[in-house]
């Protein structure tokens, strides 16, 4: 479920508590969470509607300033079932912290060094020590110039770059890729 940078600020305050959606199938479920740039959202329910059943409270406590338009924003999206989602900001993500985190221990820079394997015998090739050698080269490079000089599609290789992220070594930027403070230690780069 993703959401525009403006409506991620207004969750972050606990403004916004309520998501509409048309999705083939559901990609949240209720008691689930989701990480987003405002937080880890709570999944706190999520119940298929019809449009008549959105009020103006609702709209409000999604985001609209009245329920004409968040109806308008649903109408660009016509497939699906029209879902009502009820969350809440549960806490920050963890990734924050964990990519602070410089100080590597031989058991951690160990298990980082299996995960990367792992990464690379799930991909059937070597690509995640040296796609992280590629950004700490360069703050700012982006997946297509990564993707051409590990000889990879670029969407399949901004899937795998997320894995770093998961272990706190990478951070996105407007546009392309850095080490984390993390990731600069694990390469030695602090």
């Amino acid at each position: 479920m993703l959401f525009r940078k403006d409506m991620l600020d207004r969750i972050a305050k606990g403004e916004v508590t309520l998501a509409f959606r048309r999705w083939l199938k559901p990609t949240v479920k209720a008691g689930g969470s989701l990480r987003t740039a405002a937080g880890v959202l709570s999944i706190d329910t999520i119940v298929a509607i019809d449009a008549d059943d959105i009020g103006a409270n609702d709209a409000q406590c999604a985001g609209f300033a009245t329920r004409e338009a968040l109806l308008a924003e649903l109408e660009s999206r016509s497939d699906g079932t029209l879902y009502r989602i009820a969350f809440h900001r549960s806490g920050d993500d963890p990734r924050l912290s964990l990519r602070d985190d410089t100080t590597l221990a031989r058991a951690d820079r160990d298990a980082i060094l299996a995960r990367l394997a792992g990464f690379d015998k799930a991909a059937g090739r070597t690509w995640a020590e040296h796609t992280l050698q590629l950004i700490g080269a360069r703050d700012g490079v982006t997946a297509a110039e990564i993707a051409k000089t590990v000889g990879m599609e670029k969407l399949k290789l901004k899937v795998l770059i997320r894995k770093l992220k998961e272990l706190g070594l990478t951070e996105s930027l407007a546009v392309g890729y850095r080490l984390s403070p993390r990731g600069r230690s694990f390469l030695g780069k602090t």
